[in-house]
C-alpha cells in the first residue's frame, strides 16, 4: 500500500485534471449589480453535451473516511463534473489522468473551503473526501442517455493511505 501526503490545490497543479473554481486574480472580474457585486466569470469548462446530455445541479453530502484510504476510483466519459463546497470546510481531491487507469499516477490535493474543482470528462477521481465532518457540495454534472460512469476497484497493493 502506498502513502501520499496531499499537496496544496492550485490551478497550475490541477490543470491536467480540470479547473479550480475560486475567486482569484486568475478569473475575469466583472462588477455587476451597480457595483454591489463582483462576478468572477467563467471559472470552469462545463462539458456535458456529448450523447444528448444536459447540465444538472445537485447537492451531495460527503462523509469523512476513517482512515482516509483510497480503494475505488471513477470517471465520467461523457461529461465533466464540478464540486463546490458550501460550508467552507477543507476536503481532499484524489485524481489520476484520463485514459487507462494508472495507480502510480494518483495525486492527492488538499482543497480549502473556498475552492471547488471541475473534473474534465474522463479524468479518474475518488468520490467525495470530506475531512473533519459531513460536508455539503453543490455539484454540476451531466444527465442524459448513455453510460457516464466507469469505476475501478484498486488491488490491495495499489490502495493509497492519505497521510495528514
Amino acid at each position: 500500500m502506498r502513502e501520499i501526503t496531499p499537496e496544496p490545490l492550485t490551478a497550475e497543479a490541477f490543470a491536467p485534471f480540470g479547473d479550480v473554481i475560486e475567486a482569484s486574480d486568475r478569473a475575469e472580474v466583472i462588477p455587476i449589480n451597480y457595483g454591489r457585486t463582483t462576478r468572477f466569470n467563467d471559472l470552469a469548462g462545463i462539458d456535458v453535451a456529448d450523447g444528448g446530455g444536459r447540465a444538472i445541479i445537485s447537492l451531495f453530502r460527503g462523509q469523512p473516511l476513517a482512515p482516509p484510504l483510497l480503494k475505488i476510483f471513477e470517471r465520467h466519459p461523457l461529461g465533466s463534473q464540478a464540486f463546490v463546497p458550501l460550508q467552507g470546510q477543507t476536503y481532499l481531491v484524489a485524481v489520476a489522468p484520463a485514459g487507462a487507469f494508472d495507480p502510480a499516477a494518483i495525486r492527492v490535493f488538499s482543497a480549502q473551503g473556498g475552492q471547488g474543482v471541475n473534473y474534465r470528462k474522463g479524468v479518474w477521481h475518488h468520490f467525495l473526501l470530506a475531512q473533519a465532518a459531513d460536508s455539503d457540495f453543490l455539484v454540476i454534472d451531466r444527465a442524459g442517455p448513455g453510460d457516464n460512469l466507469d469505476e475501478i476497484e484498486l488491488a490491495p497493493s495499489d490502495q493509497v493511505l492519505i497521510q495528514p
